[in-house]
């Protein structure tokens, strides 16, 4: 089974692209959605995380924007929420990985928004970047409810560079053209792959 690293900056068209891949058949292995799973009540990041960030909780799980308001005034937090999640999004990654396998399919997206940040790239067989001109890529964040520019360029300045990603992408999935665009360009990777295509760049 060939497994697949799908991955993008903010903005990018990489969730959009993820759930194309499903839609071809594809297993698709969300991390985000691991990780709401994992705050929300009776997930394994629920306690180790307000006992970390006090004044997360709410409702019996954690509160994404009271923890995002607790890290900008807390310059370890990072490491720490990382210390705490990436092993238990790893666990949900390996369950997806064996059912994957056991279920014969040739081969398996996972959805890593930080794959480069957090070291993840040489897990993968192949890496699939989602890409787009910065101009597109602003647009599309700076629509998002309660988005300002500060706020993209601090999102930004914690991503790998695009150009940086493109360069050690195996795949390169445009978005700008729209989705029946992508959708081609899926539809390509996904035939360049079952047919035994070398990691060859697109």
């Amino acid at each position: 089974m060939i497994t697949v690293g799908l991955t993008g900056s903010i903005g990018m068209g990489k969730s959009t692209t993820a759930r194309l891949f499903a839609e071809a058949g594809v297993p698709v292995f969300d991390a985000d959605a691991a990780v709401h799973d994992l705050y929300a009540p009776g997930g394994a990041a629920v306690e180790p995380v307000s006992a970390r960030f006090p004044g997360v909780l709410r409702g019996g799980g954690i509160d994404r924007a009271s923890l995002s308001e607790a890290l900008k005034s807390d310059p370890g937090g990072f490491a720490d929420l990382e210390a705490i999640v990436h092993p238990l999004v790893g666990a949900a990654r390996a369950a997806f990985l064996e059912a994957a396998e056991a279920a014969g399919a040739a081969l398996c997206v996972l959805d890593i928004p930080l794959l480069f940040e957090t070291g993840q790239q040489d897990a993968y067989d192949v890496i699939v970047v989602v890409s787009a001109p910065a101009d597109i890529q602003a647009d599309r964040v700076l629509a998002r409810p309660g988005m300002t520019r500060e706020k993209f360029e601090a999102i930004l300045a914690r991503q790998t560079p695009d150009s940086e990603k493109r360069a050690r992408a195996d795949f390169i999935i445009d978005s700008s053209a729209g989705i029946a665009d992508a959708r081609r360009q899926v539809g390509d990777v996904i035939a360049a792959l079952k047919a035994g295509a070398n990691r060859p760049k697109t």
